[in-house]
């Protein structure tokens, strides 16, 4: 079995253990045993999808970047959900901080799916093709708002719960857009619908919107009560 192949199945293994995984930490009760658990499965898997994508996907646009526009793609895809899984993570690690965060890794793996996504909306534009720069601003906007997120100074208490929510879900997308992208032709669906595969970044921003807000409420601070002896020492 070549190198090739090899990175090929490990692709389509890991491939289905993240779709699999990818919900039932949604569900589960946040920060359960259940939900950190199968959540590190989904990051390994995720990693390894991404690993195996970039020598699959990548080195087919390198040989032909002019024929190969979908395996640009790919190759994009594997940067940001290995960068949102990775953020999801660190967040929790560095969720005490009270200042900015210079880390290597996490501004280097903001700074490069930023630069990723500005390449791919280029290309697209290049080439004509609707699925990269329809999708290359999700990439854009991952990267800024990585980058804003790491250098500069937490904004609220909750920082690190919001941002892992957002990172994951992030990721999430970047599995099911992957997902359909892949296997619509089985259905006689074109993939590169413009409808297709932005639907998942539609659906995910619009829970992930609805799930902070709840949170937000919940993790407001209670007002505090007014003591006996404060209300009948007021006229």
């Amino acid at each position: 079995m070549s190198f090739y192949q090899l990175a090929r199945w490990l692709h389509i293994a890991s491939g289905v253990v993240a779709f699999i995984t990818l919900w039932l930490p949604l569900i589960a009760r946040k920060g359960g045993t259940l939900h950190r658990r199968v959540g590190w499965v989904y990051v390994g898997a995720m990693l390894a999808v991404a690993l195996s994508a970039l020598v699959i996907a990548g080195w087919r646009f390198v040989q032909a970047p002019l024929e190969e526009p979908v395996a640009l793609f790919f190759t994009y895809l594997a940067v940001q959900s290995a960068a949102s899984s990775s953020m999801g993570v660190r967040v929790l690690r560095a969720k005490t901080r009270t200042g900015a965060h210079h880390h290597p890794l996490d501004v280097g793996l903001s700074a490069l799916v930023l630069a990723m996504g500005l390449f791919t909306f280029a290309w697209g534009v290049v080439v004509q093709q609707p699925l990269l720069w329809g999708f290359a601003p999700v990439g854009i906007y991952a990267g800024s708002a990585g980058l804003r997120y790491w250098l500069r100074p937490p904004q609220e208490r909750m920082h690190w719960w919001f941002e892992h929510m957002g990172a994951m879900v992030a990721s999430g997308i970047g599995t099911v857009t992957a997902v359909l992208v892949v296997n619509a032709r089985h259905f006689g669906i074109n993939g590169t619908q413009l409808a297709l595969f932005l639907g998942p970044t539609v659906v995910g921003v619009t829970g992930l919107k609805l799930w902070e807000r709840y949170y937000k409420r919940r993790f407001a601070p209670k007002p505090r009560p007014v003591a006996s002896r404060e209300v009948a020492a007021t006229p």
